[in-house]
C-alpha cells in the first residue's frame, strides 16, 4: 500500500484496526494510538533510534499488538509550507517502511506541534524539564494523530 490522502486512511485500513501517529525525531519516534473508532489519539511511548532496521522490528511488534491498520507520520514542513531536508527524510522513512509493511500511511503537517505540546506541558500542566524531555515526543505523537483523527 502507498500512501494515502488523509480523507481515504480510514477506509484503506483494515476493519477495527487503529491508527498509529509517529512524530519522527533524529533521535527518538514518538508513537500514538488511536482507539478503533478513530475518535481519539492516547499516547503509546517512544523509540530510541538507532538503525532503521532495528527501529522497523520494534515498530512491526507493535504494529502487531495493537493491531495497527495505517500510520499517520507528521511531516515537518518549514513554516512557509517548503520541505527541507528533515521532510525528505520523513518521507523516506515511510518508504522504506511501506517497503516492509503493507500498510496505508498519510501525512499530517506537524508544524510547531512539539512548541504547542510543550506549551501545555508548562503552562498548564507545570512539568518540569527533565519530565517534559520525557513525554515530549509520545505528547507530540499524540497531538499530530488527534489533528489528523479530527481532520476526518
Amino acid at each position: 500500500m502507498a500512501e494515502v490522502i488523509l480523507a481515504k486512511i480510514a477506509k484503506s485500513r483494515k476493519p477495527e484496526s487503529r491508527l498509529m501517529g509517529l512524530d519522527l525525531g533524529s533521535k527518538t519516534i514518538g508513537l500514538a494510538l488511536s482507539d478503533v473508532s478513530l475518535m481519539i489519539a492516547s499516547p503509546l511511548g517512544t523509540i530510541k533510534r538507532t538503525k532503521f532496521t532495528h527501529d522497523v522490528e520494534t515498530l512491526e511488534a507493535l504494529i502487531d499488538e495493537h493491531d495497527v491498520g495505517g500510520f499517520i507520520l507528521g511531516l515537518p514542513l518549514n513554516m512557509d509550507g517548503s520541505e527541507g531536508p528533515r521532510c525528505q527524510s520523513t518521507r523516506q522513512f515511510a518508504i522504506n517502511l511501506l517497503e516492509r509493511r503493507d500498510i496505508p500511511l498519510a501525512f499530517w503537517d506537524e508544524r510547531l506541534s512539539t512548541v504547542a505540546v510543550e506549551r501545555i506541558l508548562i503552562d498548564e500542566i507545570d512539568m518540569t524539564r527533565k519530565r517534559r524531555a520525557k513525554v515530549i515526543d509520545k505528547a507530540a505523537a499524540t497531538y499530530i494523530l488527534q489533528g489528523a483523527l479530527d481532520a476526518l
